[in-house]
Parts: C-alpha cells; sequence; structure tokens
C-alpha cells in the first residue's frame, strides 16, 4: 500500500510542480510521476533538516518544499528529454 501512496503523491507533486513551470514540459507522464516522487523524498529531508517536517496540522511548508524540489527536477530534466529524439 506505500507503493502505491507513494506513486499517487508523486503523481499530485509532479502534476502542481509541471503546472508552476512557464511553457510546456516534453516529459512523459511516467516521468513526472518518477520526478514528483523524488522531489517528495528531497522536500522531505529539506524540511526535515528546516525542522518543519511534522507540525500541527497541514504541513505546508513541507508541501511547498516537495513541489519546489520536483518544479526544479522537472525544470533540468525537461529539455534533456526533449532533446534525447533529435
Amino acid at each position: 500500500m506505500t507503493i502505491l501512496w507513494a506513486i499517487l503523491a508523486g503523481l499530485v507533486i509532479g502534476l502542481l510542480a509541471k503546472l508552476l513551470l512557464p511553457g510546456r514540459q516534453a516529459v512523459p507522464l511516467w516521468l513526472t510521476i518518477v520526478l514528483g516522487i523524488v522531489g517528495g523524498l528531497i522536500g522531505n529531508a529539506l524540511a526535515g533538516v528546516l525542522g518543519v517536517r511534522d507540525t500541527g496540522g497541514i504541513d505546508w511548508i513541507r508541501h511547498l518544499l516537495q513541489v519546489g524540489a520536483a518544479a526544479v527536477l522537472i525544470g533540468l530534466v525537461s529539455p534533456a528529454w526533449s532533446r534525447r529524439g533529435r
């Protein structure tokens, strides 16, 4: 069940990250999910370092860090992915 939650969270985080970036990102959905999962893990680690991983209520800062990390990853991978077919 944990793997299913990671995939669903990766999908949501990845899609939110793609919405933040200007223009069209030429990465497929499966890569968006993978980068969303990795971004979520990086965001969790950053939240732990900053001491905001577990707060009372909704962990907005942690979620913003997750989406931000995924956006950076998608921003880095998207140009390389679009060039690979040339």
